[in-house]
């Protein structure tokens, strides 16, 4: 017996060592990832710009497997979001861990500028808006000694100063303490303490193709700090790293597992049909060889792939999500809209959703009536049944593609002079378009946008069996390359109105979403 089980636990080891990394660890929009450990469990966050509520927080236990337990601003008073677009809102949120309080550290850019807020548990309630002096973008926190210090980089310099973590007031004046090594945009600050060395992690070259991270040191947290020769630590912008599909590596945090280990949450994107990305900026995940008194090495100095061989912790699976909504439950964590919603256009009625026609559209972006998931896998369906029989001439209800306000493809119903059609309607920066319009027999439809990663395509039933291919578009045309933006791609339903009496409204019988 006792062999067997040496046998065993020599079997279990080897696939241990031989374990798969499969990145995105969470897949689509979930850029800027932060995270920290408490105990067994590791808590994450990302950016969550327009949407609300914002910045989803993830649960794991080893890493790879995520589950989404909930937002940590899910109020109007700790979220306005008045005129947010992609562009605005929400930017790269810090999570840390002190003495029996989580704390949560972003910028609100449009609106009001840098906070924190505080809980006791992860999963909520979180606290009001702390609201801090120093500002600029991607604000992070160390604590040390009784000390509670704030980063952020105003004027593309990383600024330190000490606040008091239950007021925000600031108690030093900022100090400047690296500019990084001449990449454009320093940002995403995070500090570490290792072996007698404080170490500054930053983000440069931007968002995009030029995405990298770099590191410097110094034995006081005032600095000086200086630069790790090796810089950039973390890119694909290389030889190597170039004809990855996963591009635009950077804007990470460093974490270490109970077992001693290290490791990196990062964000980066997925290049699908060319140079395009529209499922936005994912987050992944690397090891990290960090020896006593050295500087830290990401994934043995190569670059990162959707496969990597990787000997990661133990794995603790998570229950897989529900792929069929029938609105007879509250709504999940998932459920996303765009900027603060209008309750009252949002109603469930007889086990439906009523959404109420508001009088913003898409591409006008003041409040509009959508509520929505992102698309977390290129290859997925997503499909709908409603009826629209409450709309008047111009009114539109239906499924969107949604990357920005002035980036999105509409599958809908929409009301004409007598009559019903089912249309495809794109707006593309400046330029509008019916791509596809037919009259249909009666006030309702049953809905469905299939993706394999390189084309959309939109079908229709009056009879909920039989579908018929209407449309289908190039999946680039809703990339960030094409239509802007910094988030990726969404799907929902929405509904609009043209006139002004208030009078329209779309019934919806369920909303499925599933991956390929």
């Amino acid at each position: 017996m006792r062999k067997l089980l040496l046998v065993i636990g020599l079997l279990l080891s080897a696939m241990v060592t031989q374990a798969q990394l499969r990145n995105p660890v969470i897949p689509g929009y979930h850029p800027d990832p932060s995270v920290c450990r408490v105990g067994d469990d590791f808590y994450l966050v990302n950016s969550s710009f327009q949407y609300f509520p914002g910045v989803p927080i993830y649960h794991s236990r080893d890493l790879v497997n995520w589950e989404l337990i909930g937002n940590v601003l899910d109020r109007e008073s700790q979220l306005p979001l008045k005129d947010a677009t992609s562009w605005l809102g929400i930017y790269a949120p810090t999570i840390r861990y002190h003495e029996g309080t989580y704390y949560m550290i972003t910028t609100n850019v449009g609106n009001r500028g840098n906070f924190m807020v505080t809980a006791t548990d992860p999963r909520g309630p979180w606290s009001e808006p702390i609201w801090l002096e120093q500002q600029g973008i991607d604000p992070s926190l160390w604590f040390e000694d009784g000390r509670c210090y704030m980063m952020s980089n105003p004027d593309n310099t990383i600024l330190l100063c000490e606040i008091d973590p239950k007021t925000g007031r600031q108690l030093t004046p900022s100090k400047p303490l690296w500019q990084g090594t001449g990449g454009r945009w320093p940002e995403g600050p995070h500090i570490y303490k290792k072996d007698g060395w404080y170490y500054l992690l930053i983000s440069e070259g931007g968002t995009e193709l030029a995405h990298k991270l770099t590191i410097a040191r110094s034995r006081h947290i005032y600095g000086p700090y200086k630069a790790n020769p090796a810089n950039p630590i973390l890119t694909n912008c290389s030889r190597d790293g170039q004809g990855k599909q996963i591009q635009g590596t950077g804007h990470g945090d460093f974490i270490q597992a109970t077992d001693g280990s290290w490791w990196i949450v990062f964000l980066a994107y997925r290049n699908f049909g060319g140079s395009y990305h529209h499922l936005g900026r994912e987050t992944c995940l690397a090891p990290v060889k960090w020896e006593k008194g050295q500087w830290p090495v990401v994934n043995g100095g190569q670059p990162i792939d959707t496969l990597m061989q990787v000997a990661t912790l133990p794995q603790v699976p998570v229950q897989s999500k529900a792929s069929y909504y029938d609105f007879s439950m509250p709504f999940g964590p998932e459920w996303i809209y765009i900027q603060n919603p209008v309750a009252e256009n949002y109603l469930k009625v007889n086990g439906r959703l009523r959404l109420k026609g508001g009088r913003s559209s898409l591409t006008a972006n003041e409040r509009p009536t959508f509520i929505g998931r992102r698309q977390e896998s290129a290859a997925m369906l997503v499909e709908t049944h409603l009826n629209f029989s409450e709309s008047a001439i111009g009114d539109e209800a239906g499924l969107t593609v949604y990357q920005i306000n002035d980036g999105h493809t509409d599958f809908c119903l929409q009301g004409m002079k007598g009559k019903m059609v089912v249309a495809v309607k794109t707006q593309l920066k400046t330029v509008a378009a019916t791509l596809f319009s037919e009259e249909i027999d009666g006030f309702e439809a049953s809905l469905r946008v299939t993706s394999d990663g390189e084309m959309y395509r939109f079908e229709y039933s009056l009879d909920g069996q039989h579908y018929k291919q209407c449309y289908a578009m190039a999946c680039s045309l809703m990339s960030t390359e094409v239509v802007g933006g910094f988030t990726g791609a969404v799907v929902g339903m929405y509904c609009s109105q043209k006139g002004s009496d208030g009078a329209t409204f779309a019934d919806f019988d369920y909303f499925k979403y599933e991956e390929k």
